[in-house]
């Protein structure tokens, strides 16, 4: 009789002699025959307790997929009432474990469960049970020691966090329970003849509830308790208060707890105040960067991994062995440390969800997704499969054929070789992607020679050579006066030792990356510029060495662009960014554009202001810093440059409305009209902005609008809506322009509405429609016509651009119009011109970017009511060529001097780009200045056009 056989006739046998009348083997349902003839557990308890089993055939219990965390709750504490004592307690608690666990192995092992299933019972009865046992012990307790209170005299309770498989509720069969014990506030109990410290009260309540769940008895036990992953380990408390908990991770938590802490639940006690402490740690678990030292402590644990499974010769080890659970788990955790702080989606506890969030982004390759789901599947249901034969934690496949035999028919094959070729294919996908993912063996990782020599204190002449042999040639010592200044700053002499270890492993890659390029004198200066300032975030040094496509990005921009270095170098979290070509050299487009950023500003707290200007700042960084490698790299013409930077302005413009306008009115309510309507508010830009010429370092020239109110707000401390709109504004511009480390978002202008720095900052619609019919200057007029609505309320927004309309079709007088337009320029010319012999200002000097912006200008304004449809446009190149087809200006001029500005424009930005003023040689555009002056003369001097 094989053993299956021998299991189930035990079984059967010992019903018999209790006199129980069990159905037929065939007839029991959701696999049942199958799951005892897999699992010895199953065949001793029921032939220990026969009746147990008739029972749930009777119930239909085994049949039935669980209810969920509320009906296992409600079963386990049922059972638990009433406990007299802790003994009993104890009684109790491993009796509805006896029931529990049967219907969950039967369940499993028969096929009638899937994995989600069987680990979400597993860790809902852990939960019930801690939670159930601590409840009744802690009313022990406090019969005996009185109620722990805080100094305010509010109660305490103790908190239960779950960490590993418990705390992601993916609990396996006889798994450990890995728990940390934590209480809200320190004080004394009350209510007792001598009061204790509500550390000791809950240091005693804490080894109760280990000694109720893990003691052994003739019953079994419930759970084996592991508390060694709480700070300091076996060494520390056994509880602490969560202000001692805090402080213990800011400053003696160590990379393997962020790795442990991703699983963190609070599962017993006061849940909310633990929801709240876990929201308290996750700074410490997941930085606000893109943090790729977290690799290095991972590959750390990797290679004591490794030795252990060499040593204990574990290569049938389905956690811990190749290609193993454990591989799974580093995969996919070292993208949750990795960019956890930046990306709250992948934080979640759950393995197959992370792996679904991975594939979504991007992170991993589309087939390795559900090859790693189904491996995780796999491999879990193996662990489980193999722990429920004995309820015994074991991980070691069986070494004997019976064995190997009863798990293949447990996991659905027919031949134990079938299910080991499906087991190694599974592994063999597993270990291919943490191999991708943490990189070799930990040897592959160490400095080589050559940063070790950088740094540690080599004569110039060593240096130089070792240069030289990186490609510097001729100019090696000059680099290496650049690298001794780097060595003796104060950063890098501050450098601890991580950080040290990171910069000699980094260099030697990163010299020879910036000596292979051109001009690599200028090239390593902003490059170093950029190392210098991330020396005490050394994380940012690590990024770069693992993942060298970085550093060739690096070199590339710096080389290109000291705008770029310069950016880098004051926003280092922008080095994230080099990391995905895909992403960096193609701009989103403005859809994608706000969902990103909708993304960023969900994960901030709703009343959580600072985090959320600082998300803004930051995308804004990072968007313009895409813009700018694609524009650098050739793949954006410049047009379409300047609509992704409006884009961004834009986009960014709309969130910062919708804060301000949140902050206002939740102080003052808003104001209404006479109907009870919301008034509404809306932003017009003016300038580069307005005319979609937005470029690098572009102010925003804005001007505030908002419609008629019938009063004051509607809120409880109401204010005049003049005020209201006022303060609306104000909060605008200090949102846009407040500086802090993350640097502004942009450079606000003000004075185009009306009346100037002299106006109301915020103006009613008619009120500025009045304005510009009978005040306003011919010069604002001109700004009028690179004016448009970016943010705000859709009908105001139609509204703005209806009055703009009606004012520019005005009829002018046509003599009276030049002549204004004529001396403005002049002006223009005269004060802001270049004055350098030789030299030729694009924007300002005659012939150049203005001359055509006037001309476009005077030409909406004199032709405004024969323009038709192409008034609506505010950019100059659509507008020239809605003077041509109008035939206000010959086709062959407006297209000379669309290829002028365009030619300027492309100029002007390059040199942006350099952080040089737009001023070249005279003879650079000599004959695009000849053509301009030209039409001008014509146009603004003897009116020959039209």
């Amino acid at each position: 009789m094989d053993e299956s056989a021998t299991l189930m006739q035990r079984l059967l046998d010992a019903a018999s002699a209790a006199g129980v009348d069990l159905p037929p083997p065939g007839r029991w349902p959701a696999g049942g025959a199958d799951a005892v003839a897999c699992s010895r557990f199953l065949a001793d308890t029921f032939a220990r307790h026969p009746r147990l089993l008739a029972e749930m055939l009777d119930s239909g219990e085994l049949a039935r997929a669980d209810g969920g965390p509320g009906e296992m709750r409600a079963r386990v504490l049922a059972a638990l009432e009433g406990a007299a004592d802790r003994a009993d307690l104890g009684a109790r608690l491993r009796r509805v474990r006896r029931r529990e666990m049967t219907r969950i192995a039967w369940r499993d092992l028969g096929g009638a469960a899937t994995l989600e299933e069987t680990l979400a019972d597993l860790s809902d009865f852990a939960d019930a049970a801690i939670a159930g046992a601590l409840e009744n012990l802690d009313a022990m307790l406090r019969a005996r020691r009185g109620t722990p209170r805080d100094e305010h005299g509010g109660a305490q309770k103790l908190v239960v966090f779950a960490l590993g498989k418990l705390g992601a509720r993916e609990l396996n069969f006889s798994s450990d329970v890995d728990l940390i014990f934590a209480y809200p506030r320190d004080g004394e109990t009350d209510g007792a003849r001598r009061s204790i410290s509500n550390h000791e009260y809950f240091l005693e309540l804490g080894r109760a509830l280990i000694e109720v769940l893990q003691r052994r008895t003739e019953e079994g036990f419930v759970f084996r308790v592991d508390m060694r992953l709480r700070p300091f380990g076996s060494a520390g408390p056994l509880a602490l208060g969560f202000g001692a908990l805090e402080d213990y991770y800011q400053h003696h938590g160590r990379d393997w707890e962020r790795y442990a802490l991703i699983r963190m639940r609070p599962v017993a006690g006061d849940i909310e105040a633990g929801e709240r402490l876990c929201e308290h740690l996750q700074p410490f678990v997941f930085r606000r960067y893109i943090d790729f030292g977290a690799l290095e402590s991972l590959r750390d644990m990797k290679a004591m991994i490794a030795e252990e499974v060499a040593r204990r010769d574990l290569g049938d080890h389905v956690k811990l062995g190749p290609g193993g659970i454990r591989e799974l788990e580093f995969t996919v955790q070292a993208f949750q440390l990795v960019r956890g702080g930046r990306t709250p989606a992948l934080r979640d506890r759950r393995v197959t969800r992370v792996l679904e969030e991975l594939g979504a982004r991007g992170l991993l390759p589309a087939y390795a997704v559900p090859q790693l789901q189904d491996a995780y599947r796999f491999l879990r249901r193996v662990e489980n499969h193999l722990q429920a034969f004995d309820d015994r934690q074991t991980h070691e496949l069986p070494a004997d054929d019976a064995g190997r035999a009863r798990l293949a028919r447990s996991m659905g094959f027919e031949r134990p070789d079938a299910f080991e070729h499906a087991l190694g294919a599974h592994r063999a996908h597993v270990r291919a992607q943490f191999e991708q993912v943490l990189g070799g063996e930990a040897s592959d990782h160490l400095p080589d020679a050559g940063g070790s020599l950088l740094l540690d204190g080599q004569e110039p002449e060593t240096l130089t050579a070792l240069l030289a042999d990186y490609g510097f040639g001729d100019a090696a010592g000059e680099a290496t006066a650049q690298i001794l200044t780097l060595r003796e700053s104060t950063d890098c002499r501050a450098m601890g030792e991580t950080g040290e270890r990171r910069l000699k492993r980094l260099l030697p890659d990163l010299l020879r990356a910036v000596a292979a390029g051109d001009e690599p004198l200028r090239t390593l200066q902003r490059v170093l510029q950029v190392v210098a300032n991330v020396l005490r975030r050394s994380t940012y040094l690590a990024l770069l060495h693992e993942r060298p496509i970085t550093v060739s990005h690096l070199v590339h921009l710096c080389g290109a662009s000291p705008w770029i270095a310069n950016q880098l170098a004051e926003q280092p979290q922008l080095l994230d960014e080099l990391l995905d070509a895909r992403t960096l050299y193609a701009p989103p487009r403005r859809a994608e554009l706000e969902a990103d950023l909708d993304d960023r500003l969900a994960a901030v707290d709703e009343g959580d202001l600072e985090e959320a200007l600082r998300a803004l700042r930051q995308f804004r960084h990072r968007q313009v810093l895409r813009v700018a490698a694609a524009d650098i790299a050739g793949a954006l013409p410049l047009m379409k440059v300047s609509d992704h930077l409006s884009d961004i302005a834009e986009v960014v413009l709309t969130r910062v409305l919708d804060l301000a306008r949140r902050d206002v009115a939740a102080r003052h309510g808003v104001p209404r009209d006479a109907r009870g309507v919301e008034t509404p508010f809306c932003i017009v830009a003016y300038g580069k902005l307005g005319g979609l010429e937005f470029g690098y370092g572009s102010d925003l020239d804005l001007v505030f609008l908002h419609g008629e109110a019938a009063g004051a707000t509607d809120g409880a401390r109401p204010v005049d809506a003049q005020v209201f709109f006022l303060r609306l504004a104000q909060r605008l511009v200090h949102y846009l322009t407040t500086t802090t480390p993350d640097g502004i978002l942009y450079p606000v202008d003000t004075r185009l509405r009306p009346h100037g720095k002299d106006g109301m900052l915020a103006c009613p619609l008619e009120a500025f429609e009045r304005y510009l019919e009978d005040e306003a200057w011919t010069w604002e007029h001109q700004a009028l016509v690179r004016a448009r609505p970016v943010a705000g309320d859709p009908a105001l927004r139609e509204a703005f651009a209806a009055v703009r309309e009606r004012c520019l079709r005005r009829h002018r007088d046509p003599e009276v119009l030049r002549a204004e337009v004529r001396e403005m320029r002049q002006r223009m010319r005269t004060e802001l011109g270049s004055r350098r012999a030789g030299r030729f200002d694009i924007k300002q000097d005659a012939g150049g970017i203005t001359d055509i912006e006037f001309l476009v200008q005077y030409g909406a304004l004199r032709w405004g009511d024969r323009l038709g449809r192409h008034l609506g446009w505010t950019d100059n190149i659509r507008l020239l060529a809605g003077l041509a087809e109008c035939g206000l200006l010959p086709a062959d001029d407006a297209a000379m001097l669309d290829r002028a500005y365009q030619a300027y424009r492309a100029r002007n930005h390059r040199l942006s780009l350099q952080e040089q003023p737009g001023v070249v040689a005279d003879d650079e555009f000599e004959e695009q200045r000849a053509d301009v002056s030209r039409v001008w003369r014509r146009v603004m001097e003897t009116d020959e056009a039209g």
